[in-house]
């Protein structure tokens, strides 16, 4: 891959406006997006700060128990890459009011059957 391939300004755009549909999604505890937006296969892989999530079946399992309350935060550093024009990886660090830790998060993204998705995600906490 030649350099000029890495942040084609189109697509770019395109990742960043997903990136940011996630970030709403995820924030107003909206699971059919956040569900679209992750790879509907069993290889996708989510590593959370207190879970290992295998699949989409087990993502899927995740996002129906987990709480909708105290899911705002602060988004700070984030870096979004794409590589060509179907691969990408977005990384980020967040806060939560109340809290000390910072987050960090890390995605990858790839264009499959003509949109964004989530093939490997993992989230941190540092103390």
């Amino acid at each position: 891959m030649s350099p000029e391939q890495i942040d084609l300004p189109s697509v770019l755009a395109d990742v960043t406006a997903a990136f940011q549909r996630y970030e709403k999604a995820l924030i107003s505890n909206d699971i059919e997006v956040l569900d679209e937006l992750f790879w509907h296969d069993e290889r996708t892989v989510r590593l959370g700060a207190g879970e290992n999530l295998y699949g989409i079946s087990e993502i899927r399992k995740f996002r129906a128990a987990r709480p909708a309350a105290g899911l705002y935060r602060e988004l700070r550093n984030t870096v979004i890459t794409t590589y060509g024009d179907d691969f990408a990886v977005c990384s980020t660090e967040f806060t939560r009011e109340g809290s000390e830790r910072i987050g960090r998060q890390q995605q990858s993204w790839v264009k499959l059957d003509g949109g964004w998705r989530i093939v490997a995600a993992q989230v941190s906490l540092m103390s």
